[in-house]
């Protein structure tokens, strides 16, 4: 049976405390306490006819590209303007202070921000890929694009098409993310599992449980009787299989189980 707490308790420090090997799965809820909107939230301007889930598809790229591109851009600059909060600093120390001790903390992560990277961490891999980074529909070539220049806080008046493949010609170029219905990048998957399976404590830090096939990582855990730790102010999907859930807000709990690490 689970055991709630609102606090780091004994029996988690005591795990924390052990812990050699971790692996940690990041969702959405870690990036919302920066600011950024988590995937379900309402949206606005251009976009408030549609929930997140109608432009995350292939389909709604095809039938509005300008759309969906300008939706994405838009997030760029969105991520751009906050900043990395406690909870990713907290991990990036904890990282930091294994590995001095010839221990691993792996951080495997579902959204498609660079807040880990910039709060100073090493991430193992971005199981949705990068909202910074681009490809081509036709050839899948790989394209740099210069910052987009949006007011993160302030949705734009009109959209922009995307632009063309300067490799192929024929081709647009859209965002290096997964969207509903495509493959998870085979590498980072199997990082994850392979992390997650060789660990002796896993942390679940803000994510729903809700999205498929990431949802099923922790569950690798259970074959080896690892403890399973979940971090997060409501119950989820997942909570019936976590040993210990943690609620509250990851920015104070992590940097909780930092100072019980050191």
């Amino acid at each position: 049976m689970v055991k709630e707490s609102e606090a780091i308790t004994d029996d988690v420090a005591e795990l924390v405390t052990s812990a050699h090997r971790v692996a940690v799965l990041t969702g959405a809820g870690i990036s919302a306490e920066s600011g950024v909107p988590t995937f379900r939230e309402a949206q606005t301007g251009l976009w408030e006819r549609f929930s997140a889930e109608d432009l995350a598809t292939v389909e709604a790229f095809e039938n509005d590209p300008a759309l969906v591109w300008t939706w994405y851009r838009w997030r760029q600059s969105l991520i751009q303007a906050v900043e990395p909060n406690p909870g990713h600093a907290a991990l990036a120390d904890w990282q930091a202070r294994l590995r001095a001790r010839q221990g691993e903390l792996s951080i495997i992560t579902q959204n498609v921000d660079d807040l880990h990277e910039r709060a100073g961490a090493e991430v193992l891999g971005h199981l949705h890929g990068s909202i910074f980074t681009h490809r081509c529909v036709d050839c899948a070539e790989p394209a740099e694009l210069p910052a987009p220049q949006y007011n993160g806080f302030e949705p734009p008046a009109e959209s922009e098409h995307p632009p063309p493949c300067a490799v192929c010609g024929h081709g647009v170029l859209r965002p290096n993310v997964v969207w509903f219905a495509e493959m998870l990048p085979a590498e980072a998957f199997e990082d994850a599992s392979a992390a997650i399976r060789s660990a002796d404590l896993v942390l679940v830090v803000g994510t729903s449980g809700i999205v498929q096939p990431a949802a099923s990582l922790p569950l690798l855990a259970m074959e080896r009787r690892t403890p399973l730790v979940e971090v997060n102010p409501e119950p989820t999907e997942l909570t019936e299989v976590m040993d210990y859930s943690l609620r509250g807000p990851s920015g104070t709990l992590l940097a909780q189980m930092v100072q019980a690490s050191r």
